[in-house]
């Protein structure tokens, strides 16, 4: 009888200390044990941006853009929102899509395409197929990919939409999921006269880094010489990078007397891989050159650090909580673009409290960690619950005082 007389007078007491259980609000700021305020925000870049073209590269084409692939960090741009026809670089989204419907099993590469009569209209970069023709997915994809070959994008077209036209509007629509808001196709190719079928060179360089993401195209893009029709047609990359730049993965040249001479060049060393897009060339070889200077550059100074905690973030305990702790996360951590000269001595900075109220939910706003470097803010990072902690109920204190009072010592 004395002990469950000491249960309830401790339960009472407890209930008067803890009140009813708090409403399940929220924060947007954590309030440090110090008592300063910690705003907050998602992973971003904070240093000065791309670098400017003046004095700096010297990049000899209408617009350009190099970013890193991992990241998406724009490193440089030039008039890099001027929309502008973009000739074969088009079949970057054609390869994209073949691509994608190869990998989740739409089609296979040993499928068998015919030729239409329209697919062998197509004049320009081709590989001469004849009406009626077969080819296999494969070998179609290489061709595109190596040579540029408009008969063959505009057959593949046809073979996964059934016309180039409706071919198109799927480009468009992948287009606008990935996020390229200037961009128009009108078809496969680039090839044909259309003046609505325009984009940027920043479009280029998230549908080209959108592609890149899939191993299955580098078989193709990483091709210097190949043939067709059992060895009778022979194929030599359009893109010369690939000969002769270290490192060179692919991506995709483009020309017409409008669009100028353009070309998607990437290339990866050291497990950094970048993107440069160069559009509006008067030559060919003054686009090989752009793409070569800004990987150049890239290279020389960029690199890629790791953004994770030097040390296992602690538990953070939730007083009244049901889990009494919780585990901090850090949310986007993962890589960062820096300046190779702020690389060996970056500092990170983590502030996190040290407790919290319950209730906490999942993804509530712990600390935040701050990457610094060369003496200014480079990142800065939300610390969060990785999971959810309730308050306790009375009844959870009362089954918590039973259990010390009743052997659980």
């Amino acid at each position: 009888m004395m002990k469950r007389v000491i249960v309830l007078l401790l339960t009472a007491a407890l209930l008067a200390v803890c009140g009813a259980p708090a409403a399940a609000t929220y924060e947007t700021e954590v309030y440090l044990d110090d008592g300063g305020d910690l705003e907050l925000t998602d992973a971003s870049l904070l240093a000065d941006g791309p670098v400017s073209a003046g004095g700096v590269l010297n990049i000899p084409v209408r617009t350009a853009i190099l970013i890193e692939k991992e990241t998406g960090t724009v490193i440089y741009e030039k008039d890099a929102d001027a929309r502008r026809e973009p000739a074969s670089l088009t079949k970057i989204m054609t390869i994209l899509l073949i691509v994608e419907a190869i990998e989740s099993g739409v089609i296979s590469l040993d499928d068998v395409v015919a030729t239409s009569a329209y697919a062998q209209s197509m004049g320009g970069s081709q590989i001469y197929l004849e009406e009626g023709e077969k080819m296999s997915v494969h070998d179609m994809l290489k061709a595109i990919v190596v040579v540029s070959a408009n008969d063959a994008a505009t057959a593949m077209a046809e073979y996964m939409s059934g016309s180039e036209a409706v071919f198109a509007e799927r480009m468009d629509e992948r287009a606008r999921q990935l996020g390229m808001t200037a961009t128009h196709f009108s078809n496969s190719s680039g090839l044909l006269d259309d003046t609505s079928h325009v984009t940027t060179a920043r479009d280029v360089s998230i549908m080209a880094r959108e592609l890149i993401k899939h191993d299955l195209v580098k078989q193709y893009t990483t091709i210097w010489m190949d043939s067709l029709r059992g060895g009778n047609f022979g194929l030599t990359n359009t893109n010369k990078l690939i000969h002769s730049y270290t490192g060179a993965t692919g991506l995709k040249t483009g020309y017409t007397s409008r669009a100028g001479h353009c070309l998607a060049a990437t290339a990866a060393r050291d497990g950094v891989e970048y993107i440069a897009v160069v559009m509006g060339g008067d030559t060919s070889d003054a686009r090989f050159t752009a793409a070569k200077t800004l990987l150049d550059y890239a290279f020389a100074n960029f690199t890629l650090v790791d953004t994770s905690p030097d040390e296992a973030l602690v538990p953070v305990r939730v007083k009244l909580g049901k889990p009494k702790y919780v585990q901090p996360v850090v949310e986007g951590a993962g890589k960062l673009l820096v300046e190779r000269s702020v690389a060996a001595s970056l500092e990170k900075t983590v502030e996190i409290s040290e407790s919290e109220t319950a209730p906490v939910a999942e993804g509530y706003q712990l600390g935040r960690m701050t990457i610094r470097g060369a003496g200014r803010i480079l990142a800065e990072y939300a610390i969060t619950a990785g999971e959810g902690a309730e308050r306790v109920t009375w009844g959870d204190v009362f089954m918590e005082l039973v259990g010390r009072l009743f052997g659980r010592q």
